[in-house]
């Protein structure tokens, strides 16, 4: 029996009581909506755990038990609900550059969805942990584009896309992405090298990052960044696992995994860390 996307279920847990037309409107505010509500998190590949993308198991783990994910979680849940509303959407895949040295060399393990709206185009990305998007973004290269956390533009140079957001004055480049479309078994792909590579950042590390509307939190490891909109940043060490237990349930607002795993997980970051 095919599984049906419970929509209902998804706008209740992102607070959205708004129009269920695919209009610009609708699109933005559950944009918004989604990544104020749902954070973004690697907790099943940080404890080892898998990473499963079918429908069923994103609507129990993000829905339904209080968890996030990260991007294919995140985008794939987005997408399911643009397309329940009537939206036409597609799924692509970047190569992330943040941070990153010979990027255009990385492989794609990214996922952001492109939506086509009124015959204009939209990319919209709710999985780019401290950096993610809380608006959609025209496919409109070389313009500044204003969201509720900041200013993005896109670049272009040939059929090739760069997300750019404006950190401190400075354009940085976050990913690049063409407009391929990608199918699930891409995405699996993606998603078993991200969640299992000893070297993937999602496997070695804890990233976690939620906005509110006037901050953004992010946590790396045991260091916890809350970056305010007018410009100032806090910066907090987390000593220890208690402490990482205390933020992810409060400033993350996320139900934790039961089982000795994530202790286990955390005594060993912290120690780490010390």
């Amino acid at each position: 029996m095919l599984h049906t996307f419970d929509l209902n279920r998804y706008l209740e847990r992102i607070g959205y009581s708004g129009p269920r037309t695919p209009s610009f409107g609708t699109l933005a505010h559950i944009h918004l909506r989604h990544t104020e509500m749902i954070p973004f998190e690697n907790l099943n590949p940080f404890m080892k755990w898998p990473v499963t993308l079918d429908m069923a198991s994103l609507e129990q783990k993000m829905l339904r038990d209080g968890r996030g994910g990260y991007c294919f979680e995140h985008n794939l849940l987005l997408r399911h609900a643009l397309t329940a509303l009537g939206f036409e959407v597609t799924g692509l895949a970047a190569r992330v550059l943040w941070n990153a040295r010979g990027g255009e060399g990385r492989p794609r393990t990214h996922m952001l969805l492109l939506v086509d709206l009124n015959d204009r185009a939209y990319i919209a990305d709710a999985g780019f942990g401290g950096l993610t998007l809380t608006a959609p973004l025209r496919l409109d290269p070389g313009v500044e584009q204003s969201t509720p956390h900041g200013s993005f533009r896109l670049e272009r140079s040939g059929g090739l896309f760069t997300v750019q957001a404006k950190v401190r004055a400075e354009w940085r480049s976050l990913y690049c992405f063409d407009l391929q479309e990608q199918t699930d078994a891409d995405y699996e792909m993606a998603n078993w090298y991200a969640s299992t590579h000893p070297d993937s950042p999602f496997v070695t590390g804890l990233v976690v990052a939620r906005q509110d509307p006037l901050r953004r939190y992010a946590l790396r490891d045991n260091e916890l960044a809350i970056h305010h909109m007018r410009g100032r940043t806090e910066r907090l060490r987390l000593e220890s696992s208690a402490d990482l237990r205390a933020a992810l349930e409060g400033v993350f607002g996320l139900k934790l995994p039961r089982g000795p795993e994530l202790h286990a997980a955390l005594e060993q970051l912290t120690a780490r860390a010390a």
